[in-house]
């Protein structure tokens, strides 16, 4: 064999070779550059999905989910104002008294003192004493971070007192009740002098303490400032209130019927229209057994004929009736423990069958927390009573009020004012015979036809301030413009 011929045929056995090595090495760069592509890609895409985030929030996030509906975050809320910067005068120390709503109305009057006079306000306290004993503090109802904070452009407030003004180091503050409806000339000239003697003085009680009228219009503002915004409850509060709120709207328009036939109303009021003879002696020995209900002999009948005595449940039923109230309207009963319990109810649940109460809506475990605690649970009647369709107030007591001021604030919303001493007149003529249902309907309709919440002013009698509107009711200086247009609230539908 020819050695060249052999040496050709290797060489073309090497050649032979380097195809399969030529498509191996291609093969490795493709896929290099595959990995590298998509590494470039991946890398692309979050850089592109950030900067989308930054320009338009979620926009890349609904493509990515197939453009699912997200829920809207809340907004932020607002930056908290800078804080106010003078110096202080003294520690203004507050002792609400009475019920949640009562306590309510005197915290916004007490922010407004200690701003007139530039003290600082310690937290206030809340009434453990009264007739409902509940031990809850102001941070157990409202959020007092939020508190704080949101009033500190207005006024310091302080979770309590330094350590040098407290009773374990000998300090004794001056105790005293402020006097009732009082002016600005009142504060400033007989309270402010005091603070020079005494750094701290304690307001022991607080309610009404502040005239109506006749305040500068940035002291009624910063009262419905405190009112409506800065006294929020706590997170729990909200969060149930909310969810009665939820599950009547979910069933459609609903009333709130603020139903104040309880045991410490009709005691203190001495109004016991309807009770049984044993009923009425338990009512006046619990009257008599708390001293600061001075009045102690009341002829309830009297009372009633003024228009003084929250009506009965019966009563009730018949003018929600007259009024053209439908037997399918769902009622939401905004009250504690009806006196009578259950069969006082026979009538009005007979009568409209959608009767609910937040002990019905929720199950016992939800509510569990709030029990034997009369000023919380009231909190969530408060909010179900502000939010309903139509509030009607059976007695126009601290809640009726405040709630009433709540709904004019948030657009004038349907309140009905029940003229109850003629209410208590046309019902007695009913039921004697003197004059039908027809009739009785008619008067009933065309004395509340200016009673359903429209837009007024308040009525002032300087020297009868108890007679005259109440400012929570109706704080007219915080309403951006008075109208009298009445037309959206002059029907008694639940619309």
């Amino acid at each position: 064999m020819d050695v060249r011929s052999e040496n050709s045929s290797v060489q073309v056995v090497r050649w032979a070779k380097l195809p399969g090595q030529v498509i191996q090495r291609t093969r490795l760069q493709v896929w290099f550059i595959r990995i590298c592509s998509s590494i470039l890609i991946w890398t692309c895409l979050v850089q592109l999905v950030a900067v989308g985030e930054l320009w338009h929030p979620k926009l890349f996030t609904r493509f990515l989910n197939g453009f699912e509906t997200i829920p809207t975050p809340p907004p932020a809320p607002p930056p908290l104002p800078p804080p106010r910067n003078y110096i202080s005068n003294g520690f203004l120390k507050i002792s609400c008294n009475g019920g949640l709503n009562q306590m309510r109305a005197a915290i916004c009057d007490m922010v407004t003192v200690a701003r007139l006079l530039n003290l600082t306000l310690v937290v206030p306290e809340l009434d453990k004493t009264s007739f409902w004993a509940d031990p809850s503090d102001f941070e157990d109802i409202f959020d007092v971070g939020h508190f704080i904070e949101s009033l500190r452009d207005e006024v310091r407030i302080v979770k309590r007192l330094p350590k040098r003004f407290s009773r374990k180091y000998g300090f004794q503050p001056l105790e005293m009740p402020p006097v009732s409806w009082s002016t600005e000339k009142y504060y400033l000239q007989q309270i402010l002098p005091l603070f020079s003697k005494h750094k701290v003085i304690h307001f022991n009680r607080t309610d009404t303490r502040l005239a109506n009228n006749g305040l500068p219009q940035h002291l009624q503002k910063l009262r419905c400032r405190v009112n409506f915004q800065a006294l929020k409850f706590t997170p729990s509060i909200e969060a149930l209130g909310n969810k009665l709120v939820r599950l009547l709207q979910q069933k459609g328009p609903f009333m709130a019927l603020h139903l104040r036939y309880e045991m410490d109303m009709l005691a203190f009021s001495g109004c016991t229209h309807g009770c049984t003879i044993e009923e009425a002696q338990e009512l006046k020995r619990l009257r008599y057994a708390f001293p600061w209900w001075r009045e102690k002999e009341i002829v309830s009948e009297d009372r009633r004929s003024q228009g003084l005595c929250p009506l009965t449940p019966e009563e009730a039923t018949l003018i929600l009736q007259a009024l053209g109230f439908e037997q399918n309207t769902q009622i939401y009963i905004a009250s504690g423990e009806i006196y009578g319990s259950e069969k006082r109810l026979g009538m009005l649940k007979a009568t409209f069958p959608q009767i609910v109460k937040k002990e019905t809506l929720l199950n016992p475990e939800e509510l569990r927390q709030f029990q034997n605690h009369s000023s919380q649970m009231a909190a969530l009647d408060f909010m179900v009573s502000v939010a309903s369709n139509i509030f009607v107030p059976s007695y126009d007591g601290n809640m009726a009020k405040l709630v009433e001021g709540h709904r004019r604030y948030f657009g004038y919303k349907k309140t009905v004012q029940l003229n109850r001493r003629k209410l208590v007149e046309l019902v007695d003529l009913h039921e004697n015979g003197t004059i039908s249902w027809h009739e009785f309907s008619n008067a009933v309709k065309s004395s509340h036809k200016k009673r359903m919440g429209q837009p007024n002013y308040r009525i002032m009698i300087p020297e009868k301030p108890k007679e005259e509107d109440y400012f929570y009711a109706n704080p007219q200086e915080c309403f951006c413009e008075m109208t009298n247009s009445s037309s959206k609230v002059n029907s008694t539908a639940l619309d």
